[in-house]
């Protein structure tokens, strides 16, 4: 391109023309090759996501299921131990008493035991 001198450029010539155009139409033509690429491996990973989330709605599905059922389950927990603390309390009273019968029958045989102590030593046995 030759320059006037005004400041204005002369138009390229034909065959410049060409060339540039050819150059743009390549440069054009990778570029849609590189975003049909793009294209074909996001349609890939939009089905995989499609996938893992059929798969994630069967999850949530059985988790909720699961929280429903402990949901339902938890009242009759409660009256196990309900149940299980009124037999504790009744075991904590039947040993209350064991200890109350066992306590004058541990005094009497420490008394025993002293006096007989008493009387190896008094004998020398």
């Amino acid at each position: 391109m030759a320059d006037k001198g005004d400041g204005r450029r002369r138009q390229a010539p034909a065959r410049q023309r060409i060339r540039t155009l050819t150059h743009a139409a390549l440069n054009a033509d990778a570029t849609v090759e590189q975003v049909e690429a793009i294209l074909a491996d996001l349609g890939q990973t939009l089905a995989d996501l499609d996938s893992s989330t059929s798969s994630l709605d069967v999850t949530l599905e059985r988790f909720n299921a699961t929280i429903t059922r402990i949901d339902e389950l938890a009242p009759r927990l409660f009256g196990v131990v309900d149940r299980l603390e009124a037999i504790v309390g009744r075991v904590e009273r039947i040993v209350s008493v064991g200890e109350s019968v066992v306590a004058p029958l541990a005094a009497t045989e420490h008394a025993v035991r002293g006096a007989l102590n008493a009387v190896r030593k008094s004998t020398g046995l």
